[in-house]
């Protein structure tokens, strides 16, 4: 240790001997002030203290240490406060020593529409509006809410169509033809009957199954004894369809279960977590995560950090049930409590049919961890072979690939997708929206894409990738080169694909830099296997973006050329009657119900669509 390190380390640990005794938490900063680590405590001065004790630290304490350059601390009145505080502030600054999750995406529910005097039942993500509507989940994917949407459908026969298209039916849809929804939209059921099958699908969804078939028992007797008979067919069918979805499902009928079932697993320094998502006693499904940034933490501390971050993202369900014992579970508890109108409750040592799913978690994530070491074993080697095919002197681990997708020069859209150890990271995805060329150049929609994307990454200080790729011949691969030499990024590679004879897959001629000559190569080497792919979802990703900015220009221009429709307009049409093709449908007296629309407009709109 140098005198400078020294006198820091004695700085630091008077600065601990200073602190409250009282709960909150305490960030480490480098030199330069930036946030690195991000630690909670019971008592602040017993905890920073422990990093100057004269015990061996672990490795992780160490290295923490050897970049902290000051500390700063929050008091809170609780430790469930400084739960709460401390993955907020991990969430904002993502520290270097942090152990982060890295799953961004918002999970799909149900919404039940509980305020409307026909409510819809439909698949909902994003933000909730609990003043009209009710919510159940979350699942696991958009399948698993699509699937149990339709046993709705069979069981109860509820609608799902959107409002505008509720709102303007004169007569039944196919929903209806195949015994799929009730028609409530041409009043082919009674407000009550109605009100029925919705109270009893929410049942469903909480997982009162019993509950449900006694109802129905209840409703068939009820209708055989009035001589109803075709009414009591329908309840008995109904009995049938809820039988018949049950005995597929492993779901205990008796008492409701609402529980998510969590287990980690780790090999070779990676951590696997996996979720299953237990609803009314059903399984929904499940979901894998990798944390990141684990490189230094325990089992316990991967399984805490996941708890908090996800939870307090997620809405919690009644019971999480876990693998094994955490140090902080108490406070964890009611960290997740706060704001909920029940009390969450983390259990370990379960027995019965709770073992049996947390069994499955654990399988889970031990096989997804499995695959997921399989494929980067894989993935380095190709990474390996590309940077031997190259000739390149350090290993590439970060690959970026540039395609143009436009149709005769109109609305050109350029990508760029990342490819790195762990495979294709999306988060790290762009498209440009390319303009102010000559339409069909090519070239300059290359050199565009890749002058506006590294000028940012140069200005952020952002990682540069070991490898550019372009699709496409010697042309655009001297555009590309040309245009990052004037960024200064000289030493950056860049590798051009140019189609072969009958622009068949294995054909391709390999260009590296400015040589005349392309690359002599294997046909199916792993090197030419990753640029294809690479290259293959460079593709994708351009010709979804291009279609959706022409679908989007396609759907806006019939409106834009009516007299008196300006943006705004547009946008409330659009949004009240959820599309073109309803507002084409529309009538006079609909279009006058959206704020905005006069007489004489909504006649202009009216004639507009329907002349001749």
């Amino acid at each position: 240790m140098t005198s400078l390190d020294q006198e820091r380390y004695l700085k630091l640990k008077k600065y601990s001997a200073r602190l409250s005794s009282k709960p909150g938490v305490y960030c480490m900063l480098n030199e330069n002030g930036k946030v690195i680590y991000v630690g909670k405590a019971k008592n602040l001065k017993k905890r920073v203290s422990s990093y100057f004790g004269k015990t061996t630290h672990l490795p992780k304490t160490q290295a923490v240490l050897a970049a902290t350059g000051s500390i700063a601390v929050t008091i809170t009145r609780t430790e469930r406060e400084a739960l709460i505080l401390e993955n907020s502030l991990i969430k904002e600054y993502k520290p270097r020593f942090n152990v982060l999750l890295k799953d961004g995406k918002s999970y799909p529910f149900i919404e039940v529409t509980v305020k409307d005097n026909f409510p819809r039942f439909s698949f909902h993500r994003g933000r909730k509006n609990r003043s009209r509507a009710e919510y159940f989940g979350p699942y696991p994917n958009v399948n698993a809410v699509r699937d149990t949407l339709s046993q709705l459908q069979k069981i109860f026969r509820l609608r799902n169509c959107e409002d505008s298209f509720y709102s303007n039916r004169s007569r039944p849809c196919l929903q209806h033809q195949i015994k799929r929804c009730s028609a409530p939209c041409v009043g082919l059921i009674q407000e009550d009957d109605y009100a029925f099958d919705v109270s009893q699908a929410m049942e469903y969804l909480k997982g009162n199954n019993q509950h449900v078939f006694d109802e129905f028992l209840k409703k068939m007797d009820q209708a055989s004894s009035a001589r109803e008979y075709e009414k009591a067919a329908f309840y008995r069918n109904q009995i049938s369809s809820l039988k018949a979805i049950q005995a597929h499902q492993f779901a205990d009928g008796k008492r409701p279960i609402n529980l998510d079932a969590v287990a980690l697993a780790q090999k070779s320094g990676i951590f696997c977590v996996a979720v299953l998502f237990v609803r009314g006693g059903r399984i929904l499904g499940s979901r894998n995560f990798y944390p990141a940034k684990t490189k230094f933490a325990s089992e316990s501390e991967v399984l805490e950090s996941f708890l908090m971050q996800y939870y307090l993202e997620q809405d919690p369900p009644n019971e999480i049930i876990i693998d094994r014992k955490i140090d902080h579970s108490k406070a964890i508890q009611e960290a997740l409590s706060e704001g909920m109108n029940y009390k969450v409750r983390i259990k370990e040592n379960v027995r019965t049919e709770r073992k049996r799913w947390l069994e499955i978690a654990t399988t889970n994530a031990e096989e997804s961890l499995s695959m997921k070491l399989a494929t980067k074993a894989t993935t380095e080697a190709q990474l390996f072979s590309l940077t031997d095919f190259l000739q390149l002197d350090g290993v590439i681990t970060k690959v970026e690939c540039f395609d143009i997708s436009h149709t005769t020069g109109d609305k050109c859209i350029a990508a760029c997708v990342v490819f790195c150890r762990d495979g294709f990271d999306k988060k790290q995805y762009r498209r440009f929206n390319i303009s102010g060329i000559t339409p069909g150049d090519d070239y300059a929609a290359i050199g565009q894409a890749v002058t506006r994307h590294y000028a940012r990454a140069v200005e952020e200080a952002k990682k540069l990738p070991d490898l550019v790729v372009i699709d496409g011949g010697k042309g655009q691969l001297r555009i590309a080169k040309e245009c990052l030499n004037e960024l200064g990024l000289t030493k950056v590679p860049v590798v051009g694909i140019a189609k072969g004879l009958g622009r068949k897959s294995g054909e391709e001629k390999i260009f590296l830099n400015l040589l005349k000559q392309p690359l002599a190569k294997e046909r199916h080497s792993p090197a030419m296997y990753l640029l294809q792919v690479v290259r293959d979802e460079a593709h994708r990703f351009a010709i979804t973006g291009h279609r959706a900015r022409k679908r989007k220009t396609l759907l806006q221009s019939d409106l834009e050329a009516i007299e008196g429709i300006g943006p705004a307009k547009k946008k409330n049409l659009i949004r009240q009657f959820g599309g073109i093709q309803e507002v084409k449908r529309a009538s006079i007296e609909d279009l006058l119900t959206i704020d905005g629309i006069n007489k004489a407009l909504a006649r202009r709109i009216y004639t507009f669509f329907n002349a001749g």
